[in-house]
């Protein structure tokens, strides 16, 4: 069990590269079995993850070429539609392989995804959405997914599903007739698959919105397309330079809109920046305060589906908050058990009352310290390499390759903006 050694009190500031994100190039390798022709994607991130999603893919007999950050994909030559249970068992994804193999080859057998446990992760929206467009789905043990012709039809999805959005979307591109998703989800990795896959001939509208129409296809072709710079990692590499007292500029920060949505939330805790030509600059800024709502009332900052603040953010604004002078309510909407973690930064010196398993109070400034640590998924695991890199001291995260599992080389990088941080396998 691999785990990082860090001593705390380093400013972190400089020039940030951000990787392609995480959630858009996962659902973009598994959109490459529509296709015989090769899909290329660039700005990969060489996440565990991501190598998990190739490795599935090689084990079904794609044919992938990884040169640095691009990854080359051809499904020509399918040997199986069986995935590998082991593998299935390491990542979320693996059920965004159930559309476009259904949809392309008739058949395919997906055992249970793996992932964070952040709570109770639902496949029924998968499902309904799959049913509707003419797939037969059998559970025991695996999911056998099976369809001689997917047929249009016209959606109201139950929950706006990021997964489940993009497993039907991939499916509907080869369905016969026009196909509707309402209460589909928008955030911008669900809308990059949607370029992807017009790339690849298909007849996607309303992206961006929450109603996606599409007219199927008889066959996709290859394309080249590359991956949209993570906002989440913008965000968590912001929040490090931030409480360390360090600055940041970032030559190609990514979406625009993104980092709008972004701003209002790290607004309220203090942290602005300034957006020219893709470029983002944020300046030290060591006295800050939580700004309140009006009537000088506790702000409250919580999550949603887009545009609303991200969960994957929420973990990390939290540690802010506790270098942050003043209070905010912090309300998790999304998960059950995504709050669990602040009990280690409550036994870093945080100030922090957990009222319930989705709402906490944070109050600061507080001087945390170091501790030993164990990461229990990707976010939480960064929102600790945060805190431990402006405590006093030496801590250590156990389970590091958990947040390998959504950043590369995180001590690499995180080093060469002036942390002091080590890895031990």
């Amino acid at each position: 069990m691999a785990k990082f050694i860090i001593n705390g009190g380093k400013k972190i500031g400089g020039t940030f590269l951000p990787r392609g994100n995480k959630n858009a190039v996962l659902p973009m390798l598994a959109s490459c079995v529509l296709t015989d022709q090769p899909v290329v994607l660039h700005n990969v991130p060489l996440i565990n993850d991501v190598r998990v999603m190739l490795e599935l893919l090689e084990t079904l007999g794609v044919e992938v070429s990884l040169g640095g950050h691009t990854v080359t994909l051809c499904a020509k030559n399918l040997q199986t539609t069986e995935l590998d249970p082991e593998l299935c068992a390491r990542v979320r994804t693996s059920i965004l392989l159930a559309g476009p193999m259904t949809a392309r080859h008739g058949t395919a057998t997906i055992y249970p995804p793996g992932g964070d446990v952040i709570g109770r992760r639902r496949l029924d929206t998968h499902f309904y959405g799959l049913r509707a467009l003419g797939v037969e789905i059998e559970s025991n043990g695996a999911y056998r997914f099976a369809s001689r012709q997917l047929a249009a039809a016209d959606l109201v999805l139950d929950e706006a599903s990021v997964t489940a959005t993009e497993n039907i979307l991939m499916a509907a591109t080869l369905a016969e007739g026009v196909s509707s998703i309402y209460n589909a989800a928008c955030e911008p990795h669900v809308q990059d698959l949607a370029h992807l896959l017009n790339k690849m001939g298909a007849k996607i509208s309303g992206i961006g919105t929450n109603k996606l129409t599409i007219e199927g296809v008889s066959r996709l072709s290859g394309t080249e397309h590359a991956v949209q710079p993570d906002y989440i990692e913008v965000g968590s590499f912001i929040a490090a330079s931030v409480v360390t007292g360090g600055s940041l500029t970032i030559p190609d920060a990514g979406d625009p809109l993104a980092l709008q949505v972004m701003q209002k939330t790290f607004g309220k805790l203090g942290v602005n920046w300034t957006l020219e030509n893709g470029a983002l600059s944020m300046a030290s800024n060591p006295v800050r305060e939580i700004l309140p709502d009006v009537g000088i009332a506790t702000p409250k900052i919580e999550d949603g589906i887009w545009p609303a603040f991200p969960s994957d953010l929420m973990s990390v604004c939290i540690v802010l908050a506790t270098q942050t002078k003043g209070t905010a309510l912090f309300f998790e909407k999304m998960f059950e058990s995504r709050m669990y973690f602040v009990d280690h930064l409550m036994a870093m010196g945080a100030n922090i009352i957990q009222c319930d398993p989705h709402r906490v109070v944070v109050i600061g400034p507080t001087q945390l310290h170091g501790s030993m640590l164990t990461s229990p998924d990707i976010r939480a695991g960064m929102a600790m390499l945060i805190a431990a890199c402006c405590a006093e001291g030496e801590s250590v995260i156990k389970n590091a390759q958990v947040i390998d599992r959504g950043y590369e080389a995180i001590e690499d990088r995180l080093s060469a903006l002036g942390a002091d941080i080590v890895r031990v396998d």
